[in-house]
């Protein structure tokens, strides 16, 4: 993710085992070529790719913020689509911590549109529009 046009992600480390079932899905995925393809396409990021023979697959990432380091495991996987899901979300994420929102929202202006109902969602309901005209 950009914060102010600046990408977040700076590293991304993939470890994998040369030898696992576990990492069957990592391994064609690197077989592929569909990293290659990813790295050119984001210059800006350092990638590593490093086997760990006798241990499961996991992708590593480090951001700019520092605040912490996101690791997802990708033990078990399908296909290397999942894989490339998984780098995608790892690119896309800010590297900020979550923080849960304590308080409701006041404000000093409400919205003029009213407060939503589900009632009000009018995209599944077939609406007509009549327009009637004055007789004298």
């Amino acid at each position: 993710m950009a914060t102010r046009g600046v990408f977040q992600l700076q590293k991304l480390r993939l470890y994998y085992c040369e030898h696992g079932g576990s990492s069957r899905a990592m391994r064609d995925y690197l077989g592929s070529g569909a990293l290659v393809d990813w790295a050119t396409e984001h210059p800006h990021v350092e990638i590593i790719v490093q086997p760990r023979n006798g241990h499961h697959p996991y992708i590593n990432a480090a951001y700019k913020t520092q605040a912490v380091a996101h690791q997802i495991s990708v033990k078990n996987f399908d296909s290397p689509k999942d894989i490339a899901q998984v780098v995608d979300k790892l690119h896309n994420r800010s590297g900020r911590k979550i923080k849960k929102v304590k308080s409701n929202v006041v404000t000093a202006t409400p919205s003029i549109q009213g407060v939503w109902s589900p009632m009000l969602d009018l995209r599944d309901k077939p609406f007509s529009i009549r327009f009637v005209t004055e007789q004298k």
